[in-house]
C-alpha cells in the first residue's frame, strides 16, 4: 500500500506513521518527493489496514499497489530514479554512455581502450573480469586480477566501472573494485545474488534474462530494493526467440513500458541484443530515439582478435560515429549525450 502524507505533514507525523506501518507488521519506505511524502507499506495486506492507516494523524489517503513488484513501481514513485555512480549518471536529460570491451584482457589494452572512450564521450567503462561463458573450455576472464586491471584504468581516466559479478561470495571483493555491480542475464533470478548485491549498497545494472517477462525482470530488480538498495538500472539485452538472423531479439518496445510502469531507469544493450556488430550503430539510434536511458555497448581496439563476443563488437572509430549520430537523435527528442 502508499500511504499519500498531506502537503503540511510535519516530519514527527511522517515518522508516527512509519512506526505505526511497522507495528502493523509491515515494511515501510519513506520517499521525499518535492512537493509531498509518500510511505510504502510493503508486506501482507490484511482487510481494515487502509482504514486504519487513514485515520492517523498527517495521512491524506492510502492507496494500494495493484502491481506484484512494489518498491520498483511507478505507483509507488512517480518521479523518476536517478543512479548515480561517479561520473556516470543514469535516468536524468542526459543519456549515459557505457561502453569497453567484453572481456579485461590485459593492463594496456583496458587502459588504452579506456582513454580513447573518454575521449568520444563514454562516461561508464564496460569490462569482464569476471565472465560467465556457455563453454567451461572459453576464456572466463582474470578475476581479480582483472578488476585491478579495471581500476588502473579508472586511476587514468576518472570513468566510472561497470563490471559483472556472479556469485553472492564474490561481492564483497568485485564491490572493492567496481563503482557498479552488473547482474548478467543468466543471473537475473540467482536471488541470493541479488539480496546480496542489494547489501552491497553499491549501484547495480540488472540485465533481463533471455527468457524472462517483464514481471519476471521488476520483480528481480524488486530484490535489490526489498534491502535497502535504491540504485537500480533496468538492462534490455534482448530475448531469445525463433529468430536466427541475429543472437538475441532485442524488443525496443521494453524500454517506453518500462518507463511507464517503473519508475527505475532503463539502460539498453545493443551489443548482445544484435550479435552483430554491423547492427549495432543503428540499434543504438533507435535506443535513444525509443528513450533509454543509457546504452551499453561493446568497444575493442580488434574485434577479430577479441578474448570474447568479437562478432557484436564495435572499433572505437565506429564508436565515435556512433557517438555523433546518437546525439542528432538524442536532440531530436529533447535529450542530451
Amino acid at each position: 500500500m502508499i500511504v499519500v502524507m498531506k502537503a503540511d505533514a510535519t516530519a514527527e507525523q511522517v515518522e508516527h506513521a512509519a512506526a505505526h506501518i511497522t507495528s502493523l507488521g509491515l515494511s515501510p519506505q519513506v520517499i521525499r518527493g518535492a512537493h509531498q511524502t509518500v510511505i510504502a507499506a510493503i508486506g501482507e495486506e490484511r482487510p481494515g489496514l487502509i482504514e486504519t492507516l487513514e485515520a492517523g494523524a498527517g495521512v491524506e489517503k492510502v492507496l494500494p499497489i495493484m502491481a506484484p513488484y512494489k518498491r520498483a513501481s511507478s505507483e509507488l514513485k512517480s518521479e523518476r530514479t536517478v543512479v548515480r555512480a561517479r561520473g556516470l549518471e543514469v535516468g536524468g536529460t542526459k543519456i549515459a554512455v557505457i561502453a569497453g570491451p567484453c572481456s579485461v584482457e590485459n593492463e594496456a589494452q583496458i587502459v588504452a581502450i579506456a582513454r580513447k572512450l573518454k575521449e568520444r564521450g563514454a562516461t561508464g567503462l564496460r569490462g569482464g573480469a569476471f565472465k560467465p561463458r556457455t563453454s567451461p573450455y572459453s576464456f572466463q576472464g582474470h578475476k581479480e586480477e582483472g578488476l585491478k586491471m579495471l581500476a588502473a584504468a579508472r586511476d587514468e581516466t576518472g570513468l566510472a566501472i561497470v563490471t559483472e559479478v556472479m556469485a553472492p561470495e564474490h561481492v564483497p571483493m568485485v564491490a572493492e573494485y567496481a563503482d557498479v555491480l552488473q547482474i548478467g542475464a543468466r543471473n537475473m533470478q540467482n536471488y541470493q545474488l541479488l539480496q546480496a548485491v542489494g547489501d552491497s549498497g553499491k549501484p547495480a545494472l540488472l540485465k533481463r534474462g533471455m527468457s524472462a517477462t517483464i514481471d519476471e525482470f521488476l520483480l528481480a530488480a524488486e530484490y535489490i530494493l526489498d534491502r535497502g538498495n535504491p540504485n537500480v538500472m533496468l538492462c534490455e539485452r534482448g530475448v531469445r526467440t525463433f529468430e536466427e538472423h541475429t543472437r538475441f531479439t532485442l524488443p525496443l518496445a521494453t524500454v517506453p513500458y518500462l518507463h511507464e510502469k517503473s519508475h527505475l531507469p532503463v539502460v539498453v544493450d545493443p551489443s548482445h541484443g544484435t550479435g552483430k556488430a554491423r547492427l549495432v550503430p543503428p540499434m543504438c539510434k533507435a535506443s535513444v530515439a525509443a528513450g533509454a536511458d543509457a546504452l551499453i555497448i561493446e568497444v575493442h581496439e580488434d574485434p577479430e582478435h577479441a578474448m570474447s563476443d568479437g562478432s557484436q563488437t564495435i572499433t572505437p572509430a565506429v564508436f565515435a560515429q556512433v557517438m555523433q549520430q546518437c546525439r542528432r537523435v538524442a536532440e531530436a527528442v529533447d535529450r542530451t549525450m
